[in-house]
């Protein structure tokens, strides 16, 4: 056989190759974005109904006294660098004296231990529960001692807290946050406030795509979401729980201390279904201040793909593989719909997967024309149309991700946003195997561990020197 007969085989080959993983990723891409369109309409007629708007919280109404006591639920291991920075923050920020910051540590971590104590001072708010096992364990397993530690307060002083609060220990939060919180929870059981990934130029790439999806996620999907009726996940900062939800959590577990589970990678995107379970009610708050700025948890993200990559596959491993596991389906249309979107997670990482495929495909196909070994590819009239739908698509999500990214930080990274595309899709893709792995290896017995993402600076530094807005 002739070279040339060779590669005309081989560009043959290559081409039915093509096509069928053409099909297969032409159908799943309609099918995501029949259910992305979905929510943009209902996003549109939202917006045109004026019921997506943000509200406005006034200043006196962000620093008036809270209707009862709010817990504070802080888990940290090894986060010296910024568990500091957090705590002097939010006491100084918080102008109310009814809550308490109920930090959670371990022995063998005396540097964090160190940094909160220095940073509490002389503080009655402040309360560090250090866990009676070596760290790390997981972060349910910190934050239920963190919750025994509630209770016996609560049974020392014969008083109950109205609310528990989750945050993380890098968090930057809002002086109207607890103000936002306790007003929610006079008509909802759970509240779940927006959350701000911070710029970062030093990670324009992968640390600033966070920014561009959590604004679409964050301004959007939750949005419709909440409107739907429909169960909220809680992000594990910014969300809010009524003490008595929270207590019937806990008694589903089967006892009265931990309502968080430590098996689970997302315990806190469980505990807000669990609201709906429990027959609860939860809201979507987004809120702005008297100056205009979004009543929202700021907070640097990861900013490595290797530390993208690994906290991206402990959602997917939490949500899609845990979540269907432990949670199931939910009831009603809305919540499987919802729970649909949050699965989803793997799939879009195999679809990615061959998007890329055909494209480093249709490459080798080029070269091979040149070289004189042309293939045509035999696509259906279905086929070509599902392909023109793609394009379609494509087009209107870079559409939308640029509004929301430009909505909340400047049309400079709304251009941005669609650049970082591809890099979003890299680290979807990566982070969709490793929790792939990741869950397999637990169906064979592995232990879940809290695999943390390291934080080094905090956003109230930055704040300090002029660089957060």
């Amino acid at each position: 056989m002739e070279v040339s007969d060779a590669l005309a085989a081989a560009a043959a080959c290559l081409r039915l190759v093509e096509r069928e993983l053409l099909l297969f990723a032409a159908f799943w891409f309609v099918i995501g974005a029949l259910d992305e369109l979905g929510v943009d309409v209902c996003w549109l007629w939202l917006r045109l109904t004026a019921r997506a708007r943000d509200q406005t919280i006034t200043a006196r109404a962000a620093t008036a006294p809270l209707r009862g006591c709010m817990a504070v639920f802080i888990a940290a291991w090894q986060e010296a660098e910024v568990i500091g920075h957090t705590v002097v923050h939010a006491l100084q920020a918080w102008r109310q004296d009814d809550f308490t910051l109920y930090v959670g540590c371990y022995g063998n971590d005396p540097d964090t231990v160190a940094a909160v104590i220095a940073a509490t001072g002389n503080d009655p708010r402040v309360r560090i529960v250090i866990s009676r096992q070596s760290g790390p364990t997981t972060k349910a397993d910190c934050l239920n001692h963190i919750y025994a530690a509630l209770h016996e307060d609560e049974r020392r002083r014969g008083m109950s807290f109205r609310a528990i609060v989750l945050h993380d220990a890098e968090d930057m939060v809002h002086p109207a946050e607890l103000a936002v919180i306790d007003s929610g929870l006079d008509h909802a059981d759970f509240v779940q406030l927006p959350v701000r990934p911070e710029l970062q130029p030093a990670s324009p790439w992968v640390g600033n795509h966070y920014a561009d999806e959590f604004a679409e996620s964050h301004g959007k999907g939750l949005v419709v979401r909440d409107a739907l009726g429909a169960a909220i996940p809680a992000a594990g900062v910014g969300c809010g729980f009524s003490r008595e939800m929270v207590a019937r959590i806990a008694r589903r577990r089967g006892g009265e201390g931990a309502p968080f589970s430590a098996e689970c990678l997302t315990e806190d995107y469980e505990l807000g279904l669990l609201v709906r379970r429990e027959g609860g009610s939860a809201r979507f708050l987004r809120v702005r201040d008297e100056a205009g700025a979004l009543v929202a948890t700021r907070a640097y993200f990861p900013a490595s793909i290797d530390t993208a990559v690994r906290q991206k596959s402990r959602w997917i491993h939490g949500i899609a593989f845990q979540g269907w596991d432990r949670m199931g389906w939910g009831r009603g249309y809305a919540d499987l719909w919802m729970a649909l979107r949050d699965r989803r997670g793997p799939l879009t990482a195999l679809v990615l997967t061959c998007g890329y495929l055909l494209v480093v495909i249709e490459g080798i196909l080029a070269l091979a024309g040149f070289a004189g070994a042309h293939a045509q590819l035999a696509a259906s009239p279905g086929l070509r149309a599902m392909v023109h739908a793609c394009a379609a698509a494509l087009l209107w999500r870079c559409v939308m991700r640029f509004a929301f990214t430009t909505r909340d930080y400047g049309v400079v990274e709304g251009l941005g946003a669609l650049m970082r595309i591809p890099v979003a899709n890299f680290i979807a893709i990566l982070a969709g195997r490793r929790a792939l792995w990741g869950y397999l290896a637990t169906l064979r017995g592995d232990p879940v561990t809290w695999e943390k993402t390291r934080h080094d600076h905090h956003p109230a530094q930055a704040a300090s020197s002029g660089g957060v807005r």
